[in-house]
């Protein structure tokens, strides 16, 4: 029987390794690295977080895709929607002759172009189970690249459910991984969600717990991020706390202190046991990136603080939403998000791209850089290279600290 399903790769990497290199690497960052993290040149001194970029997680799913193009090369191959939220790397993987299907609720418009003996990759975020369900009946050659960090989230969301706990989910209801994170708590009958994405939304929850808010006003502000038929007063008498894996782990510390509170306050010390449960699921990679920019500003001595990552990668907001909270941040997709004297950045807590102009004044100034989980080495070492040369400056001239 031919195999449909991989979730181990194709043992290429060794095949693959040279292009991965030659796409992701960056001698000036892994030269700025040697030197301890800090260099200096022309006035300017650039700081680089001692975690940041790619996590395992990412370099497994863009290996698989790589695989899956040289152990396919005549097939079609489709990719269900981003797998990563880094710009240059969807467009290098697409560049592949990988097409990226379009986004849309209903398995059957979303995957309308793909067939039976068609390869569909799956993104570390995971697919919600219906989506799953539908591939697997349309016969298509499954290459799923979930982030074992996203499964670990997923098994503890299904032990909820099967135990009688609703899933309150620390996370955004739109993006990828948290939906395919609730549609898990829908495998067993009984099993329900509720999406929180902030401290604010939690106490709305916390406050129906404790009798403070009503039912209608619960549903109308986050009737949206529940499960189908979600019903307050039944569904939040036992509660479980999982987390989008990528969200900010001060934050998600807090909300699981909140939501304990509120029911030990509603039901007693004696009951809390059996009507409240929470895991650490956020990924170790993105608490590492967190403490590495805690530590960075925690130095001191920074004037200004660069954040590289798609827009809608949800640890790199997290990364910029910590750095705005000490000083100036931007948070920039790309390099050419630096555009002479400007710079163009997506405010934290903001919607669209806005532009700052003359963002990095003159004389000297110490700069803080980050990236998120997403955010390959080349993407990096290029922002370097583009705010050194503001100073007329090229990677060359840079000096240890």
């Amino acid at each position: 029987m031919t195999q449909t399903y991989f979730q181990k790769g194709f043992g290429l990497k060794k095949v693959i390794g040279p292009q991965l290199a030659q796409s992701y690497s960056s001698a000036l960052v892994e030269r700025i690295r040697d030197l301890g993290h800090a260099v200096q040149a022309g006035g300017i001194e650039l700081r680089l977080a001692r975690e940041f970029g790619f996590c395992y997680g990412v370099d497994r799913a863009i290996e698989y895709a790589y695989e899956a193009r040289e152990k396919f090369p005549d097939r079609r191959i489709f990719l269900s929607g981003e797998i990563i939220h880094n710009p240059d790397v969807n467009g290098r993987i697409e560049r592949l002759g990988i097409a990226r299907l379009p986004e849309a609720e209903a398995p059957e418009v979303r995957y309308a172009g793909a067939g039976p003996g068609d390869v569909v990759i799956l993104p570390a975020f995971g697919l919600p189970v219906q989506e799953m369900e539908f591939l697997k009946n349309l016969g298509a050659i499954l290459v799923d690249t979930t982030c074992g960090s996203v499964l670990n989230v997923w098994k503890n969301v299904r032990n909820y459910a099967r135990h009688g706990f609703t899933a309150v989910i620390h996370g955004k209801h739109y993006h990828e991984e948290t939906k395919a994170t609730a549609s898990q708590a829908l495998i067993e009958p009984e099993g329900h969600y509720l999406c929180v994405k902030d401290r604010a939304e939690a106490q709305l929850v916390c406050d129906f717990i404790g009798g403070r808010l009503g039912r209608a006003d619960l549903l109308a502000r986050l009737g949206h991020a529940t499960s189908q038929d979600f019903e307050p007063d039944l569904h939040l008498q036992r509660i479980g706390l999982a987390n989008q894996t990528t969200m900010l782990m001060s934050e998600s510390m807090e909300i699981q202190e909140m939501l304990r509170e509120a029911v030990r306050e509603r039901f007693g010390e004696e009951e809390l046991a059996s009507r409240f449960r929470a895991f650490d699921t956020i990924c170790s990679a993105t608490q590492d990136r967190q403490d590495a920019v805690l530590k960075l500003l925690g130095d001191g001595g920074l004037d200004v603080m660069v954040v590289i990552g798609g827009y809608n990668s949800s640890n790199t907001q997290a990364l910029a939403r910590i750095c705005a909270e000490r000083l100036p941040t931007f948070h920039i997709s790309g390099p050419e998000c630096i555009e002479g004297q400007d710079i163009r950045h997506r405010p934290v807590g903001g919607g669209g791209e806005v532009r700052a102009d003359s963002w990095l004044p003159a004389g000297r100034i110490v700069v803080g850089l980050t990236a998120g989980a997403s955010t390959p080495k080349n993407v990096v070492g290029d922002v370097i290279e583009r705010v050194i040369a503001l100073r007329g400056l090229a990677a060359e001239d840079l000096q240890p600290v």
